[in-house]
């Protein structure tokens, strides 16, 4: 793991930095060591040869296609709010994995330090991240940064939480990110493709978001927020990148970094018709929020980009995913409904075309979401690191890293609740009708359902036992049409969290 020198350096600085700032820092720096939390979990899946969709997907890359697997997890972790009475506050976290029938037998999921002075942080190695106006339960995933494919470490620098541009009144709010990574699935991408496939390895990362918050629901009901999240594969090896054998370098100076930005410059096999960069891809969202005495409803709207042709709106916005939830009054039934469709059959039109002598006209058409000539897909371990309704490459189990499907119609259902104080539940239900890409269509339309029903129940006390820090959840789903294939499956996940240290 290259990061971790680096992990293990912020952790020296931030110490350093925390007992130059302030009179306590000695009694900073022993607590340190305190308030860490842990989590052990256990979770096995039985489904035959292939996994449910949603067994599999938003799990942070925790999971696996194929149908019978399952793993064993170990985590510590430290919030930053241990340290909410200083400026200079410290988190970290470990997170480990022993897995069967996952893309790897060991998984590093999550390794990293934040070092945040007041509301400013700098995010060190591989974290999850939730996604931005989305519900983590019931949503079928953001279109550019998901919660579908294992955490990219990076170095972050980041505002993770809105703060006020107006003062007190807190009418307009920002946050927002920049941020470099390298992707870690080089060694299995050759492994999966085989010999001859063509495939990417020591991939960099750029990503970056902004958001702006117009409102107060605490002076206001009526609450809008708005951003741009944009992402780059940059850099690394391509092998094999033109099929006879040959490999591609490419470029990773100051430049490449600098490009990444703003998705300049070109790739070595754009000759004349230079387009941008590496791989970009990005989305706009939106979210308009009323809240009431006692319920709250939203309508947000994600449109996911290729590079520059629907950044702005010279070739429209038919494509997006408009969501709707509603959170009501607190009941034992439902606590929270979401709706979405989810629409990306357009990507500009199906007609490309490079400017020439003889024909001037440039029509940037036909993007290919999630697609790539040289980094092939949009991908982390073989799974989208967006919305996993773009069919993960693992369930083709064909060695190639493409998305083979990435125009759908798409609407999806999701509704929770809390029956008792110990009981939740939640259900999700996704209908699609595919069309495959602009360059490899399907013959007909192929059609997907998915339903997943989930219990999960945490006790305080069984009997005379304190059961408090343990859960077990317990998943059924299935798939049904030519798109998803007929799967059924169980999942059953047992867990408990406590303290490892204490103040």
């Amino acid at each position: 793991m290259k990061w971790l020198p680096v992990i293990i350096a912020a952790l020296s600085l931030t110490t350093t930095a925390a007992a130059q700032a302030q009179g306590t820092a000695r009694e900073h720096a022993r607590s340190l060591g305190k308030d860490i939390d842990y989590r052990v979990e256990g979770q096995v899946t039985f489904a035959g040869a292939q996994s449910p969709l949603w067994l599999n997907a938003n799990k942070y890359g925790l999971s696996s296609v194929t149908g019978d697997n399952g793993y064993l997890r170990v985590a510590a972790h430290r919030s930053l709010e241990a340290d909410s009475a200083y400026n200079w506050k410290f988190g970290y976290g470990a997170d480990f994995a022993a897995a069967y029938n996952f893309t790897s037998s060991f998984v590093v999921q999550q390794l990293y330090a934040d070092i945040q002075y007041k509301k400013v942080r700098v995010s060190i190695g591989s974290k999850e991240r939730p996604a931005n106006l989305k519900n983590p339960l019931l949503s079928s995933g953001s279109q550019a940064f998901g919660t579908n494919a294992r955490p990219i470490p990076e170095v972050r620098f980041e505002i993770p939480e809105y703060i006020s541009i107006t003062g007190p009144s807190d009418w307009l709010a920002i946050k927002g990110h920049f941020g470099y990574g390298i992707f870690t699935d080089g060694r299995w991408r050759e492994d999966y493709v085989g010999p001859g496939g063509k495939y990417a390895k020591h991939i960099l990362y750029h990503s970056k978001a902004g958001f702006l918050r117009i409102g107060n629901e605490e002076k206001f009901p009526l609450t809008l927020e708005g951003g741009i999240e944009m992402a780059c594969q940059f850099g690394g090896t391509i092998y094999n990148y033109n099929g006879a054998g040959d490999n591609l370098q490419m470029g990773h100076s100051i430049k490449d970094f600098i490009k990444a930005i703003y998705s300049g410059g070109g790739d070595p096999t754009d000759g004349v018709y230079t387009n941008a960069a590496g791989n970009t891809v990005g989305s706009w969202l939106f979210s308009l929020s009323y809240k009431g005495p006692t319920w709250k409803v939203r309508a947000y709207y994600d449109h996911f980009f290729e590079d520059h042709s629907q950044l702005f709106f010279e070739y429209g916005w038919r494509d997006g995913l408009l969501g709707f939830e509603v959170e009501l009054p607190r009941n034992p039934w439902v606590s929270t409904l979401v709706y979405e469709h989810i629409y990306t059959k357009d990507q500009s039109g199906p007609l490309y075309h490079d400017y020439t002598a003889a024909i001037p006209d440039q029509i940037s058409a036909r993007d290919g979401y999630y697609g790539h000539g040289l980094y092939t897909s949009w991908t982390h371990w073989g799974q989208p690191i967006g919305n996993p309704l773009y069919q993960s490459p693992l369930y083709q189990g064909h060695g190639n890293l493409s998305i083979l499907n990435n125009r759908f119609i798409g609407h999806h259902f999701g509704i929770s609740g809390s029956p008792n104080s110990e009981l939740d539940y939640r259900l999700l239900y996704t209908y699609t009708s595919n069309w495959g890409t602009y360059g490899n269509p399907y013959d007909e339309i192929k059609y997907g359902n998915s339903f997943l029903c989930e219990l999960s129940y945490h006790p305080r006390r069984i009997g005379r036992l304190d059961t408090r820090g343990w859960s077990a959840r317990a998943a059924f789903a299935l798939d049904r049409g030519a798109q998803t294939g007929s799967h059924t499956g169980f999942q059953l996940t047992l867990a408990k969290t406590g303290w490892l240290t204490r103040h």
